[in-house]
């Protein structure tokens, strides 16, 4: 594999002592830097609590960095659940509760950001800001689906054997993480992600059936899911909240488009908007530094608005 040049910021490396947490019948994996109010780390998919690494040391001095696995990925348990949307918003809620999560500040990607901004709005008196990159905004629709997400899709609409756990999980690993990037990640990088694959019955149990999963409930752009509808209920209660709000993209993106950028400075109040510079769907791996400075001038911001 292509070796990719390391810019400032980046490393491969993932010094972070694991700390677990017992939530409901599992266990969450998670790391933890810093102290003060709580900021939470939320992956996406097909990735885990690493592709948070290189952010961590710039938001640590700011607050109680924790990144946790999302259930049935990372070095998370594997719970015998079909691992919808709905259970890991179940799972997050609680471990929000467990280790006693106040006034928290949301950092999400992806598919966290659905976890998060549905939280963020059944608590938002337990939230102080959310800062959110390739998020889910609105409902897609299929004017707002880029190419590079069309073209995933029907990626995803060719697997074949659905069944096959452990092949479909490296499909996802192997070829559409990848994909989702303007630039390779190294051999280690790769290699971390790989990670839960190392062990087969784990693999086939948590990792293979959480994307698969994922790959039923993604929207199509038809606005008619039901993860289309949960959008749309949080993107309402979105429109009408106080919180301070972090908006990064990148260009041309994946899910956030420059008409979704649009519709966010029009619709969102109390938002500040960063822009990446130019990547798909992992400015973490490719643009940490930016996103890092991004993020944290925005946390002292809103620290100071609050004093």
């Amino acid at each position: 594999m292509q070796e990719k040049t390391v810019l400032a910021g980046m490393s491969a490396e993932f010094n972070f002592p694991s700390q677990y947490a017992e939530v409901l019948d599992s266990k969450i994996h998670y790391v933890e830097q810093g102290t003060g109010d709580p900021i939470l780390l939320l992956h996406g998919m097909p990735s885990s609590c690493y592709v948070w690494r290189n952010l961590i040391p710039f938001l640590a001095p700011l607050g109680r960095c924790i990144a946790p696995d999302l259930i049935g990925m990372g070095k998370s348990g594997r719970p015998e659940i079909a691992y919808t949307l709905e259970d890991h918003i179940h799972y997050i809620e609680r471990f929000i509760e467990v280790k006693k999560l106040k006034n928290v500040t949301l950092v999400m990607h992806g598919w966290g950001s659905l976890i998060g901004f549905d939280y963020a709005m059944r608590h938002e008196a337990n939230c102080k800001g959310l800062a959110f990159y390739e998020a889910y905004l609105r409902p897609l629709q299929g004017s707002d689906l880029s190419l590079p997400f069309q073209e995933q899709l029907r990626e995803l609409e060719i697997l074949t054997n659905k069944q096959d756990w452990m092949a479909n999980a490296a499909f996802f690993l192997d070829k559409l993480l990848p994909q989702s990037m303007v630039h390779p990640l190294s051999v280690e990088e790769m290699n971390h992600y790989r990670e839960p694959l190392a062990k087969r019955e784990e693999a086939e149990k948590g990792i293979g059936k959480v994307l698969m999963q994922y790959r039923e409930e993604l929207p199509r752009g038809d606005g008619k899911s039901k993860v289309d509808r949960l959008i749309a209920q949080y993107s309402q209660k979105l429109e009408k909240s106080a919180l301070p709000k972090l908006l990064l993209y990148s260009v041309p993106g994946f899910i956030t488009t420059i008409a979704t950028v649009m519709w966010a400075k029009e619709h969102l109040p109390n938002l500040e908007i960063g822009d990446l510079g130019e990547e798909l769907h992992f400015a973490q791996e490719t643009r940490p530094q930016l996103m890092g400075e991004l993020i944290s001038a925005w946390l002292q911001a809103v620290e100071q608005k609050g004093v």
